[in-house]
This record gives structure tokens, C-alpha cells and sequence, in this order.
């Protein structure tokens, strides 16, 4: 398997703080994906046997496991100046909070799978466990990683505005009556511990906030597919953040420049397969700024359900396998809050979803000043 460099993070101004982890640029290799296992042949009548399997009838039983939930890492024992590799696993602890763990420090021991691909489906374990140094991005955007390599993405990343009951009443606006979508290109994402960059023409606007949101992938593609058929087309979830400059948005009609620029769409970095979740309208979401909860809700409260937003897009557009769809925030945005915040240098933003999902933790970094400095009087 070739050895690739890992894309690298968006450029942006120098500032004091320390350099990205070395270990984020250094470069890695994919684990070498299996075959998959052949099906078992089940006969269906007790006098069917392999001498005779192609008088029986038989069913194909497929020996390889959905997984519940899935990352990506570098271990604890990568050497940062050489080679490592990239493994993907299930966590071992089912209820840890693996992004907050890893943010914290504290040990996360993983359970090594071969490869799985976008049916949800994993290859065998390897026996091997592994403890997480860092969390690598599920998408990759190199689009000459091998094809084994799980997530591509799509291009495009869709988004819903206004979907929760009391985002519309906070912002006192009527309830929809079709969704609203904007859309957010493929350099706005960023990944688990990444910064959120502000950009220095949006800086003086002091407008920067932020919005929690569960992020839908699919499966496979789709089009023209109805409610009823959309979940056989949803992979999992898993956390994201559409951060936005409020005062761009306001000052026009349509969304993408004021929340699709570089950084904008933090997500991950854990994802829960869909059938992981019995009820959906109990996965609930939680955003906390600087470790206070300023964003608290489930899907209960959703406008547009799950399966509408699927069926809804899909309508005359063929969406690709891997399409990430960010399904709208609660209440509790900082530009609507009394007094109002907005995102500061320095800020650090949570984003937590439940069902083994757990915690996205990013870090604001504003770019530099676009401000000219004052003359002073003496000059």
C-alpha cells in the first residue's frame, strides 16, 4: 500500500501559539483492507448437503458484523519523525466519550477492524487493541487515496436552516413549511481538535457563532427516494458545528459566503451507525461554550424529520454515498442570547451528541486583524 500524506490544514495567519502536532503532518499508510469473507451457504431443508448444494435452495448469509461505532486514529506509540499507521476500530468502553477523553488525556484502547465499508459493515477484528494518541478525520480529501479508504468527500456538504421548533421561536420567525437549505463547499471542513478559523474580513464584524448540529451520513446514493425509504439510505451520525459570521448573513439572501468559509463546518470524530439508535427522537444534543451549556435539546424538537430531509434533497438530485447533511440547530445561538455573545479568540466550542456519539471540541483562532493600525498623532 503507497504512503500518503495527510491533506494538509488550511492556511492562516502566523500567530504565537504553538504548531499543529507533527504527528497531524507526519505520513501514514491505511490499514491493508481483506477480502471480503465468502457467505456461508445455509441450506434451507435438512437434506441439503454440499454434495448436493445445487439441487438445495440456500441463503446467503453475510459473516461480516455492522459496527456500532467507529474511529480513526494514530496510536499512543507512533513515532512523530518516521512512518505510522492510521488505524480504524471500535472503541472498547462502549459508553466512553471518546473525543472528551482524548481532549482530557485519559487512555482510549480501540479494537483493531481489517476495513468496513459505507453498508455499514466491518471487517474481522484483529485481535489487536490500540490506545489513541490523536483522532484522524473519518473523510478523507485526497481524491487519490485508494478506494479502500472509507469516507470520501462528496463535494458538497448540505445544510438545513431553521429546523428546531425553538431556534424559530428564539429567532421569531415562523415555523417552515419546506426545509431551508444552504450549502457549505468540502473546504469547510475541519475535524476534532482542528481551529476554527475566523476570517480576518469577518473579524471586525464581531459576528462570529456558533450552532451545534447532529450531522447525517450517507450510505449510498440516492434519488428521488420517499420518507418511508430514506433511513435505508442514512449510514450514521455524528457531531458538527456550523459556525457562521451572522452580520454576512444578514446581509444577504442566500447563506454560503457568511457560513462556508474555510473551518466552518467542524465534524466528528466518532460515527454511530444508524441502527445503533432505536429512537431517534431521543438523541439529544448539547453545545457548550468555554464549558458552560448554551445549546440544549434532542430531535424531538426537529421541524423536518430525519427521513423529510432525506427524501426532501433528494427530489430530481442524486445524492452521493458519503454526503454529509447537517440537520439545523436548537436554541440557544449567541447572537440571539441577552446579553449577546459571539465567538472570541481563544474560545473553545463543544459540541456533544448522545447515543456513543459523544464530544467535538475545537478551539477559536482568529485570523489576523484585517483593522489598519491607527495613526498615532505624533506621525
Amino acid at each position: 500500500m503507497p504512503r500518503r500524506t495527510r491533506p494538509a490544514d488550511p492556511p492562516v495567519a502566523s500567530t504565537s501559539e504553538p504548531a499543529t502536532n507533527p504527528a497531524k503532518r507526519a505520513r501514514h499508510r491505511e490499514p491493508t483492507p481483506q477480502p471480503s469473507p465468502s457467505p456461508s451457504l445455509t441450506p434451507t431443508s435438512p437434506s441439503a448437503s454440499s454434495s448436493s448444494s445445487s439441487e438445495a435452495e440456500i441463503t446467503l448469509v453475510s459473516k461480516r458484523p455492522r459496527f456500532r461505532r467507529l474511529v480513526r486514529f494514530v496510536p499512543t506509540d507512533y513515532n512523530p519523525y518516521d512512518q505510522f499507521e492510521a488505524y480504524l476500530g471500535e472503541p472498547v468502553d462502549p459508553d466512553i466519550d471518546v473525543g472528551q477523553a482524548v481532549a482530557d488525556g485519559r487512555e482510549v484502547l480501540v479494537n483493531i477492524v481489517q476495513a468496513w465499508d459505507l453498508m455499514g459493515e466491518i471487517g474481522p477484528f484483529t485481535g489487536e487493541q490500540r490506545a489513541i494518541d490523536h483522532l484522524l478525520p473519518l473523510f478523507m480529501e485526497d481524491p487519490d487515496f485508494p478506494p479502500e479508504v472509507p469516507l470520501k468527500v462528496p463535494g458538497t456538504i448540505r445544510c438545513i436552516g431553521l429546523n428546531y421548533v425553538s431556534h424559530a421561536k428564539e429567532v421569531g420567525l415562523e415555523i417552515p413549511t419546506v426545509p431551508t437549505v444552504f450549502l457549505k463547499p468540502e473546504t469547510a471542513l475541519m475535524y476534532h481538535e482542528d481551529d476554527i478559523v475566523i476570517p480576518k474580513s469577518f473579524v471586525d464584524d464581531d459576528a462570529a457563532d456558533y450552532e451545534a448540529e447532529v450531522a447525517i451520513i450517507l450510505a449510498k446514493d440516492c434519488k428521488n427516494v420517499s420518507e418511508d425509504e430514506a433511513m435505508d439510505y442514512v449510514l450514521g451520525i455524528t457531531a458538527a458545528n456550523d459556525v457562521s459570521s451572522r452580520k454576512a448573513q444578514f446581509a444577504q439572501s442566500q447563506w454560503c459566503y457568511s457560513k462556508g468559509f474555510d473551518s466552518s463546518c467542524p465534524i466528528g470524530p466518532t460515527l454511530v451507525h444508524r441502527d445503533a439508535i432505536k429512537d431517534w427522537s431521543k438523541v439529544s444534543i448539547q453545545g457548550k461554550l468555554n464549558g458552560k451549556v448554551v445549546q440544549e435539546s434532542d430531535l424531538s424538537d426537529l421541524i423536518f424529520s430525519i427521513p423529510k430531509i432525506v427524501s426532501f434533497l433528494s427530489q430530481g438530485t442524486t445524492l452521493k454515498a458519503a454526503t454529509i447533511i447537517l440537520t439545523g440547530t436548537p436554541a440557544g445561538i449567541g447572537w440571539t442570547s441577552k446579553p449577546r455573545r459571539t465567538l472570541q479568540h481563544g474560545d473553545v466550542f463543544t459540541v456533544t451528541i448522545s447515543h456513543g456519539v459523544g464530544s467535538l471540541i475545537n478551539k477559536v483562532r482568529f485570523e489576523e486583524q484585517s483593522r489598519s493600525p491607527t495613526p498615532s498623532s505624533e506621525e
